[in-house]
């Protein structure tokens, strides 16, 4: 039994969320789909899950406010304290953290934490 269109359909949906916001852009990176804006990556999908950069302050406070936010480890390694991961079993309902990902987006098209 084949996963390709349920990973497919996961895409799909949480394309329909992150391509919406202004300036967002996908692209495929060393196997892991991500976005970007302004040639930085500000989302990445892996495994269960959506890699997502902000503020290392606003990612720990969100590692400890949500049982749904893990530390972002693609591939099992351990990413920088601004990168975490929400886990989502319907990817539909990443439309919910929509202000998540536009706060991200915003962070890094800010320059981030250079």
């Amino acid at each position: 039994m084949s996963t390709a269109p349920a990973k497919s359909s996961r895409k799909a949906q949480i394309d329909a969320v992150l391509l919406k916001l202004p300036g967002a852009s996908a692209r495929v990176i060393n196997g892991l789909d991500a976005y970007y804006v302004s040639d930085r990556m500000f989302a990445c999908i892996s495994g269960e899950g959506v890699g997502l950069r902000l503020p290392a302050a606003a990612a720990t406070e969100l590692q400890f406010s949500r049982n749904d936010v893990v530390p972002f480890q693609p591939r099992g390694v351990t990413s920088s304290r601004e990168w975490v991961q929400v886990n989502r079993a319907d990817a539909a309902d990443y439309e919910k953290d929509l202000e998540l990902f536009r706060a991200s987006l915003e962070y890094v098209k800010s320059g981030g934490n250079r």
